[in-house]
């Protein structure tokens, strides 16, 4: 183990000052070096790139179970004790499966715009007509929410943001990005579910405030208040959105 310790540090420290305090001979540890690895640690490392790839493959998902099950498929006779252990060296630790949240709650006693938009999801110009919703995703930081805002010309992402939490702040800077990106004119329809962060005051005022005409959903239709990014593109027959 002093050995390997050496061999990973001497990019930073001399060979013999790592020797000294280690309290091993410099010849000892070149004659480490220089010796053949082992089968088992050849072995060992062969396993590693195994679980490695299994666990990359399952996008971070699989713990070591699902991991040693997969090796096993490959025809792998290795013990699950053996594949945790591998893993923990390698350090990885299986992602926490994504928790269902609900996004929209439209129980709430907030006005309710009318649905100018009707399920027409096109645009003949840039900046006539943005779709918005908010979703969660799985970052560095953990689950965040995304609040997007899409153009419906384009399909492009013209303004997001994201937090820990969905309260009106979300979409208002979201909002934000858009308008300080885009510029729009006055009559852009903003079209979303009935949300309470959409349809809370602060957040109406603000649309008010740049001219900009409010639109939501009709209750209880997926088709129509379903607007996340890449589920609006494939309800309505459209690529991918692009990110502006």
């Amino acid at each position: 183990m002093r050995y390997r310790f050496i061999a990973v540090e001497k990019a930073l420290y001399p060979v013999t000052v790592l020797c000294l305090v280690l309290q091993v001979s410099k010849s000892g540890f070149y004659a480490w070096m220089k010796r053949p690895a082992s089968r088992r640690a050849t072995t060992s490392a062969i396993l590693q790139a195994a679980v490695r790839v299994a666990f990359d493959e399952s996008r971070g998902t699989y713990g070591s179970p699902r991991v040693h099950a997969a090796l096993v498929a490959q025809g792998w006779e290795v013990s699950k004790t053996r594949v945790e252990r591998e893993m923990r060296k390698l350090g990885l630790l299986a992602r926490r499966p994504k928790r269902f949240r609900i996004t929209t709650d439209s129980a709430h006693d907030q006005p309710i715009a009318e649905n100018i938009l009707d399920r027409k999801f096109e645009a003949a110009q840039p900046n006539r007509v943005w779709t918005t919703d908010i979703t969660y995703v799985w970052t560095r930081e953990g689950w965040l929410y995304l609040a997007i805002i899409i153009d419906l010309f384009s399909r492009r992402v013209v303004g997001w943001a994201t937090a820990r939490h969905m309260r009106t702040p979300l979409v208002l800077n979201a909002l934000r990005m858009a308008v300080g990106r885009r510029l729009p004119h006055a009559g852009l329809v903003h079209h979303s579910d009935r949300g309470t962060q959409y349809a809370s005051k602060t957040y109406r005022d603000a649309l008010a405030e740049l001219d900009i005409v409010c639109s939501m959903s009709r209750k209880g239709s997926c088709w129509d208040s379903d607007n996340k990014a890449v589920s609006l593109c494939h309800q309505t027959g459209s690529l991918t959105p692009v990110w502006d």
